[in-house]
């Protein structure tokens, strides 16, 4: 007597068939190719990219972008700039504040971060902008990666209405694959590396984009060359 195929043994018989399949077997990769660029067709590809998703994007020369800095951010008008006094670009923010601070009213004030959340939480969302370092960018991606850190955490990028980013040129990777290498990441990698390529936004069921909702409303990005 012929016995009935259940749902089972159907299930029971596949598995038992992959059992047999050899285990080392990997599936082929194809790892597309990307044509070498030099830094200033980064710069172009990367800045095309980041200006299509509304991102203000500024080319400075390293030796001048505090001027250039401070140019963008009285066209801006924000009355506080929260940034981290323990960088590079805090120390020569506070240099160049701090020699103009008797003959130009028009800069914005500083705001230190030195102090846990906690204790200033309520201060950090009445901030109207801030400015961060970048840990590099993906020039093919249109983004670049924030690190954060005790010195400029999450929130110093996330809240302000308004994000400055400052990045070097020749940190500018042609893909991701490059930057996790080249910059070791499996090393040190934070809890939270970002790749940001715009301000915040969503949309509605009807795709009406609203900016600024779950993060800053404005991007504004300095790369920094070295002529």
């Amino acid at each position: 007597m012929m016995r009935n195929t259940t749902s089972r043994d159907r299930i029971l018989s596949r598995l038992h068939g992959a059992t047999k399949a050899p285990r080392n077997s990997v599936a082929s990769v194809n790892v597309t190719e990307f044509q070498e660029l030099t830094i200033d067709e980064k710069i172009e590809c990367l800045k095309k990219l980041m200006e299509s998703m509304r991102t203000e994007v500024h080319v400075v020369s390293k030796s001048g972008w505090v001027e250039a800095f401070a140019e963008t951010l009285q066209r801006k008008g924000p009355g506080r700039l929260l940034y981290s006094p323990r960088t590079e670009i805090g120390a020569a923010l506070e240099k160049y504040w701090d020699e103009r601070k008797d003959s130009d009213e028009t800069l914005p004030g500083l705001v230190p971060y030195r102090e846990n959340v906690e204790n200033i939480k309520d201060r950090l969302f009445g901030i109207e902008s801030s400015i961060t370092t970048t840990k590099g960018a993906i020039a093919d991606a249109g983004a670049i990666i924030l690190w954060p850190n005790e010195d400029e955490p999450r929130l110093m990028s996330l809240v302000p209405p308004i994000h400055f980013a400052v990045l070097d040129a020749d940190t500018i990777f042609h893909n991701l694959s490059e930057a996790m290498e080249n910059e070791c990441w499996i090393e040190n990698m934070p809890s939270n590396a970002l790749l940001i390529s715009g301000p915040s936004k969503t949309a509605d069921i009807e795709l009406t984009l609203a900016f600024g909702v779950h993060g800053p409303k404005e991007l504004v990005v300095l790369i920094r060359t070295k002529r």
